[in-house]
């Protein structure tokens, strides 16, 4: 019987989410509830469009020859794709034997390693992990959880050797305070595994789903980080010797 999964939607030339030109499935669900989401509309865990990986393979394989030529390949994003983490493994099985670069944009909250985790790992080329706040209460304020099964989460990548880059939103009143950024810095500067610090200035692209949904936007008013700040915050990793950009 085929695996299915559960898309909110896709992307066929992708370019933010890992290198190169990506195919980026959106799956649906997520167990966060970040105040800045873009994405709200991917959190009901029973929305979505059920699809098969023979199904995604017939659109990637369509327009690989765009993502060979820029170094990209696919990229399972959300929602939170590890919640679908049988599904999104023989996705990926799919592509490692297609020779297709695998990334995994992820908040990392996994509940429990089965052996499908792994098998997902091992067919994962990358790991874009985001890491909201280092601060327990502040996270729990910004998502409505804890940061430990993140956290956690990023040790267990540190400890496969598994290439990763961190994710880290700059957003006024949050994150965007170097005493956040120092805390996370100090967190991955002995993760060998970790390429680079991918900081991501705050945005309102998505308040008009909130809207749409009726709901109240909570960061109404917050503006984007400026220049300065997000140098502020760049220079709290190099001097450590993280690499980091923007």
């Amino acid at each position: 019987m085929a695996v299915t999964g559960r898309i909110h939607s896709i992307e066929s030339f992708g370019t933010v989410d890992g290198p190169g030109i990506r195919f980026i499935a959106f799956m649906q669900g997520c167990l966060m509830r970040c105040k800045y989401c873009h994405n709200r509309d991917t959190w009901d865990l029973d929305d979505g469009k059920d699809v098969t990986v023979d199904e995604l393979m017939e659109q990637i394989l369509s327009y690989r020859p765009f993502y060979e030529a820029s170094g990209g390949g696919v990229t399972a994003s959300g929602g939170e794709a590890v919640l679908q983490a049988e599904f999104v493994a023989a996705w990926f099985n799919a592509c490692k034997q297609q020779g297709i670069h695998t990334c995994l944009d992820t908040n990392g909250f996994v509940r429990k390693y089965t052996p499908v985790i792994d098998e997902l790992l091992d067919n994962t080329d990358l790991v874009m992990l985001d890491i909201k706040q280092m601060d327990d209460a502040k996270h729990i304020d910004l998502t409505k959880v804890s940061n430990q099964r993140t956290l956690q989460f990023a040790q267990y990548l540190a400890k496969r050797g598994q290439k990763t880059w961190i994710r880290y939103v700059v957003v006024g009143g949050y994150t965007e305070d170097e005493a956040s950024a120092e805390m996370l810095a100090e967190f991955i500067q002995p993760m060998r595994n970790v390429e680079k610090v991918e900081l991501l200035p705050y945005h309102e692209l998505g308040k008009h789903k909130w809207q749409a949904m009726g709901e109240t936007y909570e960061l109404e008013g917050v503006t984007p980080p400026s220049h300065d700040t997000m140098e502020k915050i760049k220079a709290v990793f190099t001097k450590r010797g993280i690499n980091a950009s923007y």
